[in-house]
């Protein structure tokens, strides 16, 4: 499988390359860098300032494509490539690109606004994100896997729905091709309450049966994986009860290996897209490791 890296050399964060290499080298896939270069808009007579835009953009492109090689040479043991094209809508040209190379995934960076080792959603991923039929992988800020890395865990977001169920089964196959161990994860986030004490007391009520009712459905999965011959040390399960989406996550252990992987929004099953709900998103924004969001 091809895996489609979306590489900006203007960028100091290399966090991409290091998760597309990481990927790359779990699955023993190739990664081919693309770099989006301004696209002119046509003219019937070309003037020089169009042909010198033309040249710029050209000229840009192939010291893009230069560099992304360069960076992926730190990466010997990875088959990859490196090439540009030019586009009026970035999310757009990539998309397109991963058409043409036919590319099962698409790998982005987080944006350098956001804080070091999060992941940080930019308007060109959340626009990708709304438009792709392939997986997208977005990697921390800052995020290095090392020379040799691979994937050793996946986390994934369960639900305990039908859509939930379909993805498990997709996880769990590439997980036994990569040989890593799963956990299933279901998040109970309950805010604080400014309620009386007696109706905060019956939502302490439902708020515990909805974890007894989840760890009942994880229960289940686990035991689904173990039918599918994983064994009690490749696979785990948790809930991950918090005030808030950030404190549910900083719950949980994570290591060097580890992916998040989640469903794209029910509601936009038919759509065939990784649309986030909301729920979906704010795991994605909360989470210490790359995340990767499956339609």
């Amino acid at each position: 499988m091809t895996i489609l890296l979306a590489f900006s050399p203007h960028q100091d964060d290399t966090g991409a390359v290091e998760l597309a290499c990481q990927l790359a080298r779990s699955n023993n896939d190739s990664v081919h860098a693309v770099t989006v270069v301004p696209q002119a808009w046509p003219t019937a007579v070309a003037g020089d300032t169009d042909r010198d835009f033309k040249l710029w953009a050209q000229e840009e492109g192939e010291w893009s494509a230069s560099a992304a090689r360069d960076v992926l040479a730190e990466h010997p043991d990875v088959v990859s490539e490196a090439s540009w094209c030019a586009g009026r809508s970035v999310p757009q040209a990539l998309l397109d690109r991963a058409a043409e190379l036919d590319a099962g995934l698409i790998v982005v960076g987080s944006g350098d606004e956001g804080p070091h080792g999060k992941v940080f959603l930019t308007s060109k991923t959340d626009r990708l994100l709304h438009s792709s039929g392939v997986p997208v992988a977005i990697a921390p800020q800052g995020y290095w896997s090392g020379p040799t890395g691979r994937v050793t865990r996946a986390t994934l977001g369960f639900r305990g729905d039908d859509a939930t169920w379909s993805l498990l089964d997709r996880a769990a196959e590439i997980c036994r091709r990569v040989d890593a161990s799963m956990r299933l994860v279901t998040y109970a986030v309950r805010g604080r309450t400014m309620r009386p004490s007696t109706v905060s007391g019956a939502e302490e009520m439902v708020h515990q049966q909805w974890i007894r009712q989840a760890t009942a459905e994880l229960k289940e999965a686990v035991e689904h994986l173990h039918s599918l011959g994983f064994t009690d040390d490749q696979v785990s399960s948790e809930v991950a009860v918090g005030s808030s989406w950030g404190r549910a996550m900083d719950r949980l252990d994570w290591h060097r290996g580890d992916v998040l992987v989640v469903g794209s929004s029910s509601t936009s099953s038919l759509l065939q897209r990784v649309f986030l709900g909301s729920s979906a998103a704010k795991i994605v924004r909360n989470s210490p490791v790359p995340v990767l969001v499956v339609p």
